[in-house]
């Protein structure tokens, strides 16, 4: 079973996109935040990350940065997901490394064609 970390420092929001995650056959953890994401990070590694931007602290840029600079994760797919859908921030995560550009909310078949896009469906 395929694996997806999903980091969101709304509670409610990582939740639901990490029940959708499950209803297609995924296992997966929650970070709520920019500190437990990278806790977790430091010790696993997901078969694929679903990443906030707009988080305090640390933001979701700086998550990308780490994962595509460490070796151990940096072959996993970073899916950005946000309500930030600004010409520049979808070009950013594009160029930073991110696989897909998700907007929030999210829908099933948005999540459903990037996942099949990642081989991960």
């Amino acid at each position: 079973m395929k694996t997806a970390l999903v980091i969101d420092d709304n509670r409610s929001t990582a939740d639901s996109l990490a029940r959708v995650l499950k209803a297609l056959g995924m296992q997966t953890r929650t970070a709520y935040g920019p500190s437990p994401a990278m806790a977790l990070l430091r010790t696993e590694t997901p078969d694929s990350i679903f990443l906030d931007i707009n988080m305090p602290g640390v933001n979701g840029f700086e998550i990308l940065k780490y994962v595509i600079r460490e070796p151990r994760l940096a072959k996993v797919p970073v899916f950005v997901c946000t309500s930030d859908d600004q010409p520049q921030t979808r070009a950013q995560a594009m160029s930073e490394g991110a696989r897909a550009f998700l907007t929030k909310p999210i829908t099933v078949d948005a999540l459903e064609s990037a996942l099949k896009a990642a081989g991960l469906l």
